[in-house]
């Protein structure tokens, strides 16, 4: 082993030996890195959860059709006479006989948070019997499905863990009809889980939207057959209508919300970033001042300038390791898998939770590094350029 290493590596132990005697000062710079750290990365598993509650729900072998140059489905509005039209187009999958097409209604109702109990916009959705073949991941985890014809609803799981007053059996009002709840359901922790599901001739009536619907699904014999079905829509003058397969429709409404969550998670975290550099910085600087006559007496004995250099480096990174051990944890228990609701692209309430991950984590501790690895240079550089021969004297 060259003198260099076994120098650097006398260093380091002397230095991170002599951390003790820092105690308070040492902690306040790993608290700063370890608030930086579990800031960012709740922000990150916020946005993460959100896209895979979002993206879950879409297939690329289903086909969502709406009016041309809709955002979103609550946009949207085709009529009853369109829907028969494309239940003519090739490409589409039948079962029992009758092609797998649903036309659906999607609207907003009133719901309160059960936690401060605000108002908040839910999704009503209404489907038929083909809707509910087209949602293979569903499945009815309390009471039973609405029946055809009458006012009942069933509502998501994680809708029902945010709101209050969709408990099984309650009454509610939407529309110009009271409603029951008969059934809670469950649909692979996806953004359908933050909808309410009723019939659609129903929701029709009831809303006063008796000759249109506002989406139209259909399942596809494969993915290709997308590109029949837009030909065929294109080529109908009576049927001017935009299609998309759901993956990429719902991969648009994740991005959304996601990108928005990051561009306020990062600068924020950056900013906080700041602030801990700020404090590793006086911490180091003081370390080294503090450590001056230690310094000078092992350049006297012979040690050189870049062990002095990289074991000062050291200390400033293993406060930052330490800081971003302890943000990651404190981000996984508080943070993961913690059940949130916010705003998605039709402006209702998406219910997610939390999604944390190691890749998250790492980019975590890159910034934790990042900031120990700036709060280390200039006071190292410092270390090395203390005059010898003053220092001993001091």
């Amino acid at each position: 082993m060259t003198p260099v290493l076994l120098q650097t590596g006398a260093v380091i132990f002397i230095n991170l030996r002599s951390l003790s005697r820092r105690f308070w000062m040492s902690l306040s710079t790993v608290v700063a890195i370890a608030l930086v750290v579990s800031v960012l990365l709740a922000f990150l598993a916020m946005s993460a959860g959100f896209r895979h509650t979002i993206r879950g729900a879409g297939s690329p072998e289903i086909a969502l059709i709406m009016r041309p140059g809709s955002e979103a489905e609550i946009n949207s509005a085709l009529a009853k006479e369109q829907l028969r039209l494309i239940e003519e187009a090739p490409g589409i999958a039948f079962e029992g006989g009758k092609p797998l097409v649903s036309g659906e209604l999607y609207l907003v109702v009133d719901g309160r948070k059960r936690q401060g109990h605000s108002k908040a916009n839910l999704p009503l959705r209404g489907i038929g019997a083909e809707g509910l073949a087209l949602r293979r991941g569903f499945h009815i985890t309390q009471g039973r499905m609405f029946q055809p014809g009458l006012n009942e609803i069933v509502v998501g799981s994680g809708l029902l863990k945010e709101f209050e007053g969709f408990e099984l059996g309650k009454q509610i009002r939407f529309g110009t009809g009271e409603w029951t709840i008969v059934g809670v359901f469950d649909a692979g922790g996806t953004v359908l889980e933050s909808e309410l599901w009723a019939d659609a001739a129903v929701v029709q009536s009831y809303f006063h939207r008796e000759n249109y619907y506002q989406t139209v699904r259909i399942r596809l014999q494969s993915e290709a057959a997308l590109g029949q079905l837009r030909s065929y829509l294109e080529n109908d003058p009576r049927l001017k209508l935009e299609v998309i397969s759901e993956a990429d429709y719902f991969a648009k409404q994740a991005s959304r919300t996601s990108d928005l969550i990051l561009y306020l998670g990062w600068p924020l975290a950056l900013a906080m970033a700041c602030g801990a550099l700020a404090g590793a910085l006086n911490t180091m600087y003081n370390s080294v001042a503090a450590r001056a006559l230690e310094i000078a007496t092992l350049r006297a004995i012979g040690f050189g300038g870049i062990p002095v250099f990289l074991g000062t480096l050291a200390e400033s990174m293993a406060l930052a390791v330490i800081g971003g051990l302890i943000g990651s944890a404190a981000a996984y228990v508080l943070f993961d898998g913690l059940t949130a609701s916010t705003l998605g692209g039709s402006f209702t309430q998406v219910v997610f939770n939390f999604r944390l991950t190691s890749t998250l984590v790492v980019q975590g501790f890159i910034l934790a590094l990042g900031v120990g690895l700036l709060g280390g240079v200039f006071p190292a550089f410092r270390a090395i350029r203390l005059p010898i021969a003053s220092a001993l004297q001091g």
